[in-house]
């Protein structure tokens, strides 16, 4: 079902779409994008109806650039300020339900923000946590990382560009209070494997299962 969430930007209030399946469990897992596709991109896709399979209540949702059709994000409070509002309207559906923010990339590092700043979720799951851009491992954006109290998994490939050295993504992740990560062997930043190829439906969907596994411990 398509839903149109109401989000109140620094800059004015806005709405951002979404597309909800109810599931037979008591727990929501919401699903950002990354900051270069949408919400129905087949990783995506594939991800949610696979969690729905299992039970699982799902949202994907839009950020407003993109809904602006712009293809850069906008200001990191924007983002913030969608996963509020994204979060509050779950809450609405389901007032006792457990609510999952995950994210691809950017959608799981804003997501990581708005819970340092504040934003109450049962757990935060992230595919391909960005640490830095590419080849700029100096730069690591992972300063909020170690405040957060509530479980973080992180998914990621041994290969992604956005965690060169594995080394230094390990030495933030054991800086973390509450957070594990499970690797694909040879995945890059799409947890693309050489040799290997796949359909984005079909490597989202294989997800599931570890996602099913985080929010039921």
């Amino acid at each position: 079902m398509t839903v149109q969430i109401p989000v109140a930007l620094p800059t004015g209030a806005v709405t951002v779409s979404g597309d909800w399946t109810e599931g037979r469990s008591d727990d929501i897992v919401l699903i950002a994008h990354g900051a270069g596709a949408g919400k129905d991109h087949p990783f995506l896709v594939g991800l949610a109806e696979a969690l729905v399979a299992r039970g699982v209540s799902t949202l994907r949702f839009n950020f407003p650039y993109v809904e602006q059709g712009r293809r850069m994000p906008g200001p990191a409070a924007h983002a913030i300020a969608t996963w509020n509002a994204v979060v509050t309207w779950a809450r609405a559906q389901d007032p006792a339900a457990r609510v999952w923010a995950t994210g691809k990339s950017y959608g799981g590092r804003m997501a990581s923000m708005a819970v340092a700043e504040g934003l109450v979720v049962d757990g935060l799951a992230y595919l391909g946590y960005p640490l830095h851009a590419p080849g700029k491992p100096e730069k690591p954006r992972a300063e909020h990382l170690p405040t957060i109290s509530i479980p973080q998994l992180f998914i990621e490939g041994t290969n992604d560009p956005f965690i060169q050295p594995v080394e230094q993504f390990e030495a933030v992740l054991a800086t973390c209070q509450n957070a594990r990560v499970v690797w694909t062997e040879g995945g890059g930043h799409s947890f693309e494997v050489k040799g290997h190829k796949r359909p984005a439906a079909e490597v989202g969907a294989s997800f599931a299962p570890v996602i099913a596994e985080f929010i039921g411990r």
